[in-house]
This record gives structure tokens, C-alpha cells and sequence, in this order.
């Protein structure tokens, strides 16, 4: 992923450019920490979350060793017991609902919008019903902001609080974005997200960050990210797990984080490139109003897909697949309630989704070329 791209070929995320313009303060920022040694909860990992905190406007944010640790602290610390249910969208990574089970929870899963690939707050009533008639002790929603771009929260909050539930966002692939004015962040009782390389704010192995404007959830987290700790280490007031971000990590966050506004701008004219080149049987993602997308992926609609992807390739040009079996197909998970009647959107999108090339750095020779392969039926 991280490999340098021959200059005739196109990277499907290109890593190595954006080290190249930052390797000098990359190397002083990993010099520093080998200087001062302290490379677990070293000085780097505060001002991080200082830093993470004003730019989204979070009350608190909270780093932690992966997106998914991520996850678990924010069900950890919401409480979830062996039996609770929680709502999650099918149509995503297996660890939005990998942690509901972590715990000994009940994923039940509902659809997303053929659109914006995110939860549809229609099926999430749905899935509320569900729970009923089953007799689940409903518990709370996690929501996520699929390949970037926020979820329609109004909507999704009403379901959810309506019916006193919590609501977690999973915003993996989508802190830089926002929605109806608040940055992502700022959406749901509690935010997570991942800083894994391929983020559109990534580090250089796996890390996370948790983020709430409620001080009681706020210090539990923390105190749940270092084996539960009390006033120290040897006084452990809560079970809890050893979720903590390294300190190099920490350091290389803090330089890209500099940069990151900058990149979110690319992003979107990539994005704007992208719809406006793209031939007509590639259906674009569709923006809702009020949201801005951290374009994590440029994800199209197309069928037959794997002929389209098939042709990219002789092309030389990369493309994946998320996701080819949505969650409630998949052998760990087929076995849990599914909102309704089924969820015939998250089925379909398996069949026709294709992620091109994208990146802050893809230029527009090379997207033309991409739009001219999806063009050419050979």
C-alpha cells in the first residue's frame, strides 16, 4: 500500500508522495521521541489529543492503539453486557459488529441507502421493531460514515434517542468530515475513528482515537484504555484492556495533522474530478446536503462490476472491492437478527461497488485515465 508506484502506473493510495513532502519533519518528530525516550504515553500522545480535539471541537478526544480498540472502549464504556443489542449497518467492516460480539452483545443489522452507502434511518426503525418482537434488550446504534462521507445523523439521532438509545459513530473512514454543521467528532454520544495508514489521516502502523463532549464518559475511557486505572497503576478500578497509542505514532499524527486541511481540500477536487469525467454507467456517490466527505474512497456504482473491474486492470489500474458479502451474509455473523424482511440494499451493493483510485495527490491525467478505461468496453 505504501510501496513506490512505477511513474506509469497509478496508485490506488498513494503514500509514498505524501511522505516524500513530509519526511524531513516525519524524521525530526521520530528523533525527538528516541531523544527523550518516553515512547508510551510520552508528551507527544497529550498534545495529539490536544491538537485532535480543537480541530474537531470535541470536548475530549482520547487516542488509543486501533480503530477497533476505538470501538471497543466506547462499548466498554457505554456499558454493553453479554445479551444487549445493539443496531449496525451490514453493509460495512466486520469490526463495527465484531465488537458488539467481543462483549457478548446481539448485532442485529439493517440496511443502508443505495446512495450514500450509509445507514438508512428507515431500516434502523426497522431494526428497533425487530428487537422488540424478539424480545432483545435493545441497548444502542452504532452508525458509519461509510468511504468518508457522514451519515444522515437527524434522522438517525431521532430513531435513536427517541427510543433511549445511545449512539456511537464509527467514523473510521471519515474524521476530517462533517455533518449539519458539526465536525465528525462532535456526532453521537460517542465518536471513534482509525488512524490505520490508509485513513485519509493516518499513521505508520495502527492507531485510533475515541472522541465525547460527556467528562464522565470521558474519564472512564481513559481509565479503560490502561487496564481500567484508578489513581494509578496498581489501583485498577474497573476492568479495562491495554489500549494505549504509541508514542512515535503520536509524533508522526502530529506532523500529518498540520497538513490535513490542505489534504481534505485535495480530496474534494479529486472528488469533483471525478463526477464530472466519470462515463455514465460509473454512478458517482451521492453527497447529501449539509455533509462534507473526508473522501476516504471514491466509490462507484457499476454492472456488471467485475467485467469494469476486470477492465481497469488491463489498464493498470487498481481498484477494490468493499465490500463483496455484507455482514449479515458472512459465516461469523449469519446467525444474528436482520432488520424486516431482509436487506436487499446491502445485498445489491456487494454486486456493484467499486472503489477507483484516491488520494490528495491523484492528478487529472491520471483520472482520465481511469475514467477512459471505464469507458472502453473491450
Amino acid at each position: 500500500m505504501n510501496d513506490v508506484t512505477p511513474p506509469d502506473q497509478i496508485a490506488f493510495i498513494d503514500l509514498a508522495r505524501q511522505q516524500q513532502a513530509l519526511r524531513g519533519k516525519i524524521d525530526a518528530a521520530v528523533a525527538r521521541v528516541l531523544d527523550h525516550g518516553q515512547y508510551v504515553m510520552g508528551p507527544e500522545v497529550g498534545a495529539l489529543e490536544q491538537a485532535l480535539a480543537g480541530f474537531c471541537g470535541a470536548r475530549h478526544a482520547i487516542t488509543c492503539a486501533s480503530g477497533t480498540d476505538a470501538l471497543l472502549l466506547a462499548l466498554m464504556a457505554e456499558g454493553l453486557r453479554p445479551g444487549d443489542a445493539v443496531v449496525v449497518p451490514s453493509f460495512t467492516f466486520c469490526a463495527t459488529a465484531e465488537m458488539v460480539c467481543l462483549l457478548g452483545g446481539v448485532p442485529v443489522f439493517a440496511d443502508v441507502r443505495e446512495d450514500s452507502f450509509n445507514l438508512d434511518p428507515e431500516s434502523l426503525k426497522a431494526a428497533v421493531a425487530t428487537a422488540a418482537t424478539l424480545g432483545l434488550r435493545l441497548r444502542g446504534v452504532i452508525s458509519v460514515d461509510l468511504f468518508g462521507q457522514p451519515c444522515q445523523y437527524a434522522a438517525i439521532e431521532q430513531v435513536a434517542h427517541g427510543n433511549g438509545l445511545w449512539l456511537i459513530s464509527d467514523a473510521a473512514q471519515s474524521f476530517g468530515g462533517s455533518y449539519g454543521g458539526r465536525r465528525v467528532g462532535r456526532i453521537g454520544d460517542i465518536t471513534t475513528t482509525s488512524f490505520f495508514p490508509s485513513k485519509p489521516l493516518g499513521c505508520y502502523g495502527d492507531g485510533g482515537a475515541v472522541f465525547t463532549d460527556d467528562d464522565a464518559l470521558a474519564e472512564t475511557i481513559r481509565s479503560l484504555r490502561v487496564h481500567g486505572q484508578g489513581r494509578d497503576k496498581y489501583d485498577n478500578v474497573r476492568v479495562g484492556i491495554n489500549g494505549r497509542l504509541d508514542t512515535i505514532q503520536a509524533a508522526i499524527l502530529l506532523e500529518k495533522l498540520a497538513i490535513f486541511p490542505d489534504e481534505l481540500a485535495a480530496r474534494e477536487a479529486v472528488a469533483a474530478r471525478y463526477a464530472a469525467i466519470l462515463p455514465p454507467e460509473a454512478v458517482p456517490p451521492a453527497v447529501m446536503d449539509g455533509t462534507r466527505s473526508a473522501w476516504a474512497l471514491y466509490t462507484i456504482r457499476t454492472a456488471p462490476r467485475d467485467a469494469a473491474q476486470q477492465r481497469l486492470q488491463r489498464h493498470g489500474i487498481p481498484s477494490m472491492v468493499y465490500y463483496r458479502c455484507p455482514l449479515h451474509r458472512q459465516t461469523a455473523y449469519r446467525g444474528f437478527p436482520v432488520a424486516g424482511n431482509g436487506l436487499p440494499v446491502s445485498e445489491r451493493l456487494a454486486e456493484t461497488v467499486l472503489s477507483l483510485p484516491m488520494h490528495p495527490y491523484l492528478g487529472p491525467e491520471d483520472q482520465a485515465r481511469v475514467a477512459a478505461a471505464l469507458a472502453v468496453a473491450d
